[in-house]
């Protein structure tokens, strides 16, 4: 049973203010929520019905409320929702630091959730594990964002700051995806290097631009007028893990 202080206090995780406030995020589904709770997230409360506690045993301390499908549903995002949903302690965000033979990818005000998270079950993808964003890009905990991740959010880190900053002095090669540029299909990328991905309408900045040492391209053989910037990401990486085969 979810008392009614205990519902107003998950529901007002769904906006960033109170997610700032409480420093807790939701996470929603069974796959999701069975990933975060083997993960190193510290998890608050679980909402659950009854058949997912019948067949996931869980231990330890953990406070958990029963609840049937149509109160989860209620409770959180998803317009329907058979399984649980988690109540999750934010991480401290750590300073960003690199391996040499390490790639990164950097978010240059990318402002839609469902974008950030597929960017990050990409990036878990393709095993990278660090993903720069600009204050303007999406909220890593956006419940958007944590349901697009589909559990990658797990594993791969966000660190929020000034791209500008960073890439100053940022000693690898930065590449950046651009309209116009060097064919991928053509580029010899390297073990490490930092992938610029700009905002969905306006592509990279000007300010970042200018500390682009490469701009790259995805030929295109059709019509389309451009690619979703999580499909350029796919494409870019995938790019970037065959050329070091």
């Amino acid at each position: 049973m979810v008392s009614k202080t205990t519902a107003k206090f998950i529901k007002s995780l769904q906006l960033k203010k109170y997610r700032k406030q409480e420093q807790c995020f939701l996470v929603e589904g069974a796959k999701s929520v069975l990933e975060v709770l083997q993960s190193d997230f510290e998890v608050m409360l679980l909402v659950a019905t009854q058949p997912f506690l019948d067949v996931y045993s869980l231990g330890g301390k953990l406070e958990v409320h029963v609840a049937t499908a149509q109160q989860l549903s209620s409770l959180g995002t998803f317009k329907s929702n058979d399984a649980a949903l988690a109540v999750v302690k934010m991480k401290e965000q750590e300073p960003f630091s690199f391996e040499q033979q390490e790639w990164c990818i950097a978010l240059d005000d990318v402002n839609d959730p469902g974008n950030m998270g597929s960017i990050l079950r990409i990036a878990d993808w393709y095993g990278i594990y660090k993903v720069l964003a600009s204050e303007q890009t999406a909220d890593f905990y956006n419940p958007k964002t944590i349901a697009a991740s589909k559990g990658s959010f797990c594993r791969v880190q966000a660190y929020y700051t000034s791209l500008k900053e960073v890439l100053t002095q940022y000693p690898q090669p930065v590449y950046g995806a651009f309209m116009e540029g060097e064919d991928i299909h053509k580029v010899q990328f390297g073990r490490g290097g930092m992938l610029v991905l700009g905002n969905e309408a306006n592509g990279i900045s000007l300010a970042i631009s200018s500390l682009i040492t490469k701009k790259i391209t995805i030929p295109r053989y059709g019509k389309a007028e451009s690619l979703n910037v999580a499909m350029a990401t796919a494409v870019i990486c995938d790019n970037i893990k065959r050329s070091q085969k």
